[in-house]
């Protein structure tokens, strides 16, 4: 920049004048972060960039070229941060109280505001190098993580999860050794978009610490970044875990709606804007079953899909034991008490929004999905199958009667669904005449069709089917039109 405040870099103008560079995280200071340098990788090549985001933040018209030096070789974005910040959390892993965690393998590389509506976006890092939270590790992300990660925001977002976004995925050239999958594994670069990197977490830090200053600090600078409309709020605390917890709940009523296992819910995955993010060992349901469990580690089921939302429930308690300085329990218990109360209303809006159903009001709603999860749980129905085919109720009778799984719409069982189903009117996002509702199956992405997706990169750096399958979940996006 020159000393009037123009700026001498063509290049940063022209980004400039479309995209609105932020750095509020700054503002909480030192205490909250260390500046870190990312790592130097060998080789840089792009594999996946999110062009829809990217026109929302104002980033669209960046080449190849300069998009790998923001999002790889992390040059600064004009008017954001100058040096990532590895930011500083503690966290509950698997209900084991763990001090020592924090950004060990990424970093808050830069903040901007979405051009569509307002808010403020995070660009963080998976995979970005060492920092002092690494813990003895690499800081490294393996290919394969990242190729995850992609499918998994990409299947979400279509699915009508609030999602963090797979902005950038960048091969990265290194030779990386895991016990998980087969070694040497090639590695690479992740950068997600997203609302927020402030996890229940960096509360518990503060709490661990006895930093009460820093919890207050803390606590203002999110109401006034997230939740602005609670600035005039008389109980700030009590306020505060109002809004998370029912952002949370809905969340949880999301994941149950699309099938899906996040795997880890430790509380530093837990943010408190309720947006999902950092994907591990995720899946998705290939039919109803409470117990199934995304992550081998789990061998207790402890996150397993049928306790999904009580694991939320027990990572809220946690928020609301580190507001304990700042309230009393007698102020905090009502809003935490609200958990489940917003799941029972939230989780009957998912499941109708991927049906491209209106509510009908009144108990029919909770009563259709008490009967649906009978049906799918006695049936063993292929869990996204139903979904899709029966998208808009009894529009899609006859589209069901030629479904591969016709036979389990034509028992028994499933009458109590077909009864409930003709309560409901059709949406103006039901979109049947879509392309994608012509298919005989609907996009799936259980576990065998990862690997299946996955194989041909690794054995013969063939990208096709992963592109194929990125461009058939974006017919389903369209298809689906849900907006969380």
């Amino acid at each position: 920049m020159g000393m009037d405040g123009s700026c001498a870099d063509p290049y940063a103008l022209k980004t400039m004048s479309v995209f609105k560079p932020a750095k509020n995280h700054e503002a909480l200071g030192d205490e909250f972060y260390d500046l870190v340098r990312p790592a130097d990788f060998p080789q840089a090549i792009l594999r996946h960039r999110d062009q829809r985001w990217a026109r929302r933040v104002g980033l669209d018209h960046l080449s190849d070229e300069d998009w790998i030096a923001h999002f790889a070789r992390f040059r600064p974005l004009p008017g954001s941060f100058q040096t990532p910040l590895a930011l500083r959390y503690h966290g509950h892993q698997f209900r084991t109280y763990n001090p020592d965690l924090g950004d060990g393998r990424g970093f808050l590389y830069a903040q901007c505001y979405d051009l569509e509506d307002g808010r403020l976006l995070d660009f963080g890092t998976k995979g970005s190098g060492r920092t002092p939270w690494s813990r003895g590790g690499d800081g490294r992300l393996t290919l394969k993580g990242g190729v995850r990660e992609v499918l998994a925001t990409e299947m979400l977002e279509a699915l009508g999860v609030y999602t963090s976004k797979s902005f950038s995925l960048v091969e990265t050239g290194e030779e990386l050794w895991r016990g998980d999958e087969p070694s040497p594994t090639r590695s690479s670069v992740l950068v997600r978009l997203s609302h927020s990197h402030i996890r229940i977490g960096t509360f518990q830090r503060l709490a661990f610490l006895e930093e009460s200053h820093n919890l207050e600090k803390l606590l203002d600078y999110c109401i006034a970044t997230y939740y602005p409309h609670l600035a005039k709020a008389e109980d700030k605390p009590a306020a505060f875990l109002e809004a998370v917890t029912e952002k949370v709940a809905i969340l949880g009523a999301q994941w149950t709606a699309a099938g899906f296992v996040h795997g880890v819910l430790n509380t530093d995955n837990i943010n408190i804007t309720g947006e999902s993010f950092d994907y591990g060992p995720w899946r998705f349901l290939p039919a109803y079953d409470p117990t199934f469990t995304a992550a081998y580690f789990d061998e207790a089921g402890l996150y397993s899909f049928g306790r999904q939302p009580d694991t939320l429930a027990w990572n809220l308690t946690r928020l609301a034991e580190c507001l304990l300085p700042l309230a009393s329990a007698e102020r905090l218990e009502p809003p935490l008490n609200t958990i489940w109360p917003a799941f029972q209303q939230a989780l009957p809006e998912a499941i109708l929004a991927r049906l491209g159903l209106e509510p009908a009001g009144g108990s029919a709603d909770s009563e259709f999905v008490s009967a649906l999860f009978t049906f799918l749980s006695a049936s063993q129905a292929p869990y996204e199958q139903f979904f899709f085919d029966w998208r808009g109720g009894v529009l899609s009778a006859k589209r069901a009667a030629k479904s591969t799984s016709a036979d389990h719409y034509a028992s028994e069982a499933f009458r109590p669904v077909a009864d409930a189903l003709e309560a409901f009117s059709p949406s103006n996002t039901v979109n049947l005449d879509h392309a994608y509702f012509a298919r005989p199956r609907p996009r799936t992405m259980l576990i065998d069709e990862m690997e299946a997706i996955w194989a041909p990169i690794v054995e013969a750096d063939d990208w096709s089917l992963f592109y194929q399958t990125l461009a058939e979940i974006g017919e389903m996006r369209d298809a689906y039109t849900i907006r969380p």
